[in-house]
């Protein structure tokens, strides 16, 4: 499930919804990214995105984790617009019978969204404006999620 929203999130209600009535999951990995202010530099992170366009590049990664792990559920909540520091950016939770397949089904979404989501962010302090891009980290950490191919591809 994907969603895109203004509003805040509730990480215990996600889980409780995501959870009801199953008995079949054995492990529960969930991620909350959040606004940091790092030497109070952050007054404010404003995140914009193309509706419609974002959910469907979502709905595709969160395909592609499915297909990678047997995760009998997963969600990513996504935040837009504008945040202060200490605010909830992104909540991506994954289920499965095992717990291998929940973290790293979870690392691969975190991933995805910090370096290739159609997300543009913004972060307003005392130094003025800046957008923010991937770091090399975030790149490199993104990079092992793909798939060699084969000569005869």
């Amino acid at each position: 499930m994907i969603r895109v929203q203004q509003e805040d999130f509730d990480i215990g209600v996600e889980i409780a919804a995501l959870r009801q009535g199953r008995t079949d999951i054995g492990a529960i990995v969930s991620f909350t990214g959040t606004v940091r202010d790092q030497e109070g530099a952050v007054d404010e992170m404003t995140l914009e995105h193309y509706p419609g366009m974002t959910e469907a590049e979502l709905a595709k990664i969160e395909d592609e984790a499915n297909a990678r792990w047997p995760l009998q559920a997963s969600l990513i909540v996504h935040r837009i617009g504008s945040l202060k520091p200490g605010d909830n950016i992104v909540l991506v939770i994954t289920a499965s019978e095992h717990r291998d397949a929940a973290f790293d089904a979870a690392r691969f979404l975190m991933d995805y969204l910090k370096t290739r989501a159609p997300f543009w962010k913004r972060e307003t302090g005392n130094d003025g404006s800046r957008w923010v891009e991937a770091s090399a980290g975030d790149d490199a950490a993104t990079a092992r999620w793909t798939k060699p191919k084969h000569a005869a591809e």
